[in-house]
């Protein structure tokens, strides 16, 4: 009889495990959650590539979401964590990177497009960058990320890519 309750319960406990409780503000991200990500963040006309791997995961009991990054496993990379701010009625964030500089800011969706749209003000940054206004949208399994930063003043053109869901892999700091 104690086997049979053993399995019961473990039983309940993998479900719950698979329907992990989450804010629901951050419902949104769910899709993202458990899963690994791989860009091409190359310029156009460089012959160096720059790959970007990056991780998404439910942390601090489903209140928030952390994400890693590194590009070219450890040249540059990050750590974001995203929750919901009652006080501001908003998604928020803070990034960190390796290069000294981080980031905070505020999320929405858009509603007609369900894309993740982002504004972050930038601290610290060497090369003059003060905010970056991003958008993201998944379909399906590809994550299309464009970007474009304020610098001394102007806004220009960041980086864009596109990213494809891969297999669980080591996100590498140097």
């Amino acid at each position: 009889m104690k086997y049979l309750i053993a399995f019961v319960l473990s039983c309940v406990w993998g479900v719950q495990a698979a329907e992990a409780v989450l804010h629901p503000k951050l419902e949104v991200f769910r899709p993202f959650l458990g899963s690994f990500w791989q860009g091409d963040l190359t310029e156009p006309g460089k012959t160096e590539r720059m790959l970007d791997k990056s991780s998404w995961q439910r942390v601090l009991n489903g209140q928030a979401i952390k994400t890693v990054h590194s590009v070219n496993d450890g040249a540059y990379g990050g750590e974001s964590m995203i929750f919901w701010d009652e006080k501001r009625q908003s998604l928020v964030f803070y990034y960190f990177t390796t290069a000294g500089f981080y980031t905070h800011g505020t999320m929405s969706v858009d509603a007609a497009t369900g894309a993740i749209v982002a504004l972050e003000q930038v601290e610290n940054n060497q090369q003059g960058i003060t905010q970056v206004r991003s958008r993201s949208l998944l379909q399906g399994d590809k994550l299309t990320v464009e970007s474009e930063y304020q610098k001394n003043g102007e806004w220009v053109k960041g980086h864009s890519a596109q990213y494809q869901r891969t297999e669980p892999s080591e996100i590498i700091f140097r």
